[in-house]
């Protein structure tokens, strides 16, 4: 993982996760205008590039403010993006959280590169920024969502559920308050 302001050591063994920079734009937009990468999330879906050019700006903004954000995932040694993983601060029932994100074209699906950068993620968040907890906010019928938070290490969260964005969000976390 590279373009935090902290040491890193988490990086995935088949993965190479990096800052967004410009030049991913494009693969911004090829992931989130894919109807299926949006299916439990269509407020995140784009359809133009100036959208994605937006998102970008965001989360380019976040990296500068915290340190820290959504980086690129590519399988090392290839310049091929297959997704975004990464994490953001926000607010759950007046609790400081960190919200962590995945999100991977349909090519990449079912090989485990979600859970593989999910759970570098995770490992990065508990070193760095260990006192905030982290959490995944997953859609009850996004089974696959559910099997990538697991796998990151974050357990259900039953009495932090309620309404999200597009709908209603089941938690998972760690370090979480009962």
């Amino acid at each position: 993982m590279t373009g935090a302001r902290r040491a890193n050591s988490c990086t995935p063994p088949r993965l190479s996760l990096r800052r967004p920079t410009e030049a991913d734009i494009d693969a911004i937009l090829a992931i989130h205008r894919d109807p299926e990468t949006c299916l439990h999330n269509p407020s995140d879906a784009l359809t133009q590039l100036d959208e994605a050019g937006e998102l970008y700006r965001r989360w380019n903004d976040q990296w500068q403010r915290c340190g820290y954000g959504y980086w690129v995932v590519r399988r090392h040694g290839s310049a091929l993006q297959l997704g975004f993983s990464g994490i953001k601060p926000m607010e759950l029932q007046s609790m400081k959280v960190l919200n962590l994100f995945y999100r991977f074209a349909t090519s990449a699906w079912g090989q485990g590169y979600a859970s593989e950068a999910a759970a570098a993620v995770t490992a990065w968040a508990s070193r760095h920024v260990p006192d905030i907890p982290l959490i995944a906010r997953v859609r009850p019928t996004n089974i696959a969502s559910q099997r990538v938070a697991v796998r990151a290490g974050l357990t259900r969260a039953e009495h932090l559920d309620g309404a999200g964005y597009d709908g209603f969000d089941w938690i998972y976390g760690t370090r979480l308050p009962h």
